[in-house]
């Protein structure tokens, strides 16, 4: 495991994890550890409740329950015993630490005059395991990018399925560029810091030679502030669905920004229920809808079509993201 998410563990969960199975172990995408709950570990095949002496159970009585003892050591490590420093991530709900990798936090909301002021008494974590899969985007760029020419794109997916893992090596394939693909300038708006995984402003994952990232910002403001300084061809953001974000968008394509983005859903039939993003649709922004599900694993591929809906690949097919 990777030795950053190693070091926020205190030593009785790091002692149990330790004594999982290389095949649970080595494919570990989230640790979950709730206050007088069963800890509970998930990987592309299931997810375990794990017992004192570390083995996998699927019942959850058997599994160690962390006491608050436990919890306030794994803040404290987190936040390497300084909760002031955390202030702005207590606000948001979750840390990225190096690597990449993002510890969501649950627990007593504090709320002033309406808005989330920060996270008291945190008796949840959820670390995420962040993992680079180079490559991945590669065989759809000549789809995504017909005769070498930027669309706009969408990526339709639930949580969980590599929606977010595609877009980043998209981002880093159309930066970098391809024997027959000229790069461009790319632009990140990486508002949960989730694409370049950013620690202290430098991203922690290859998101490629020539793409700037704006870390923690809000993709509407981030996307006319990314605009006006830096110049993308492309700019990349994820998850929208918002009215500003929309509005946002509308701006950019019409400032000659293409865009590449994602969006939760399982189908189009729900995408278009969300008003934000069926204007979006209908106004035709997008020439490339790629939905992906966990069918086959992360990155299976349940269809990709044109800006007309025309069908351009064979479902089913994994990107094993």
């Amino acid at each position: 495991m990777n030795s950053s998410i190693w070091q926020l563990l205190p030593l009785s969960i790091k002692g149990m994890l330790e004594n999982l199975p290389d095949r649970i172990r080595s494919q570990l995408e989230e640790i979950r550890v709730r206050e007088g709950r069963p800890l509970e570990v998930i990987t592309p095949n299931g997810a375990w409740f794990i017992t004192a002496e570390g083995r996998t159970t699927n019942q959850s009585d058997e599994g160690y329950r962390p006491n608050r003892e436990t919890c306030g050591k794994m803040l404290n490590l987190i936040s390497h015993h300084s909760l002031y420093a955390l202030e702005e991530e207590l606000r948001r709900g979750y840390v990225t630490i190096q690597g990449g990798h993002r510890v969501g936090l649950a627990g007593r909301v504090v709320v002033e005059r309406g808005q989330v002021k920060h996270l008291r008494e945190v008796t949840g974590f959820n670390i995420r395991i962040a993992r680079q899969v180079k490559g991945v985007g590669e065989p759809l760029i000549p789809m995504m990018m017909p005769r070498g020419e930027l669309v706009n794109l969408l990526l339709i997916s639930p949580p969980q399925c590599g929606k977010t893992t595609l877009l980043r090596d998209l981002a880093r394939v159309v930066s970098a560029g391809t024997p027959s693909l000229l790069s461009r300038k790319v632009g990140i708006v990486d508002e949960r810091s989730e694409i370049a995984g950013c620690v202290g402003g430098v991203p922690q994952h290859d998101v490629g030679p020539r793409t700037d990232v704006l870390d923690g910002c809000p993709k509407a403001e981030g996307m006319m502030m990314m605009i006006r300084s830096m110049s993308p061809e492309l700019l990349v953001v994820d998850e929208i669905g918002r009215q500003e974000d929309s509005e946002a968008i509308f701006e950019a394509i019409h400032a000659g920004v293409h865009l590449y983005t994602t969006a939760h859903g399982r189908s189009m039939e729900e995408v278009c229920r969300r008003p934000a993003l069926a204007r979006l649709i209908e106004e035709g922004v997008f020439g490339r809808y790629l939905i992906l599900s966990r069918a086959r694993g992360p990155g299976t591929i349940d269809a990709l079509f044109d800006g007309r809906m025309n069908r351009l690949q064979v479902k089913g097919e994994s990107l094993s993201c």
